[in-house]
């Protein structure tokens, strides 16, 4: 056994399994980020974590497995943000101000995730595409809930407009990041939120 070997196999004794999930998924964030899912392999996924290819099939059967894992993880993470922003206020232009402002932080902080999400280059796949439909559904029925009950909207209008609302965050966010923030966060955020503001208020609960 070579002295690499001897390194992965001591690594990989004394890491308990979810610190070693972690580490083989920080790996493969690394990876597909560089090299797109087409470019990667799980070769040089094993090597950035420094274990063995054993070790990495121990936790994930195959590529996909641990793309998808992977995409279960930053979805889930970006999930709770944007449940956060929703849930931090009663007043409805706050909740639409921190929802969006939400999105653009995501986009600014967590970029290679947020490009793994939504720019990948296997949107095609239909496992992928599925999770981040339910993603996209789990937060349009969000923003509806919220919306139905302070206007006089039905729950299928509702879920429509928390669908147009969340594009107008992805749309715009993806707009502004990619002009390197000619506008700052703030005055886009604001911007849009009046924008996104100016539409619900319309849409008084009928008393």
């Amino acid at each position: 056994m070579t002295e690499l070997e001897n390194i992965k196999s001591a690594r990989s004794q004394r890491m308990p399994r979810e610190a070693r999930r972690r580490q083989l998924l920080q790996a493969a964030h690394q990876v597909f980020v560089a090299h797109g899912y087409h470019g990667a392999s799980m070769d040089e996924i094993a090597e950035v974590a420094l274990v063995s290819k054993p070790v990495l099939y121990q936790h994930f059967p195959g590529k996909r497995e641990l793309y998808l894992a992977l995409l279960d993880s930053h979805l889930a993470d970006f999930s709770r943000q944007l449940d956060d922003a929703i849930d931090s206020t009663t007043d409805n232009r706050q909740r639409v101000f921190a929802t969006i402002n939400t999105y653009y932080s995501y986009i600014k902080g967590e970029s290679q995730a947020y490009r793994l999400i939504f720019e990948s280059d296997v949107l095609s796949d239909a496992l992928i595409a599925g999770r981040i439909e339910k993603f996209n559904n789990t937060l349009a029925a969000s923003i509806a809930r919220v919306v139905v009950q302070d206007t006089d909207l039905t729950e299928a209008e509702g879920l429509l407009a928390g669908r147009a609302l969340a594009g107008l965050s992805q749309v715009s966010a993806r707009y502004w990041a990619s002009t390197d923030e000619v506008v700052d966060q703030a005055n886009a955020v604001d911007l849009i939120s009046r924008l996104a503001w100016r539409g619900i208020s319309q849409f008084p609960k009928e008393n």
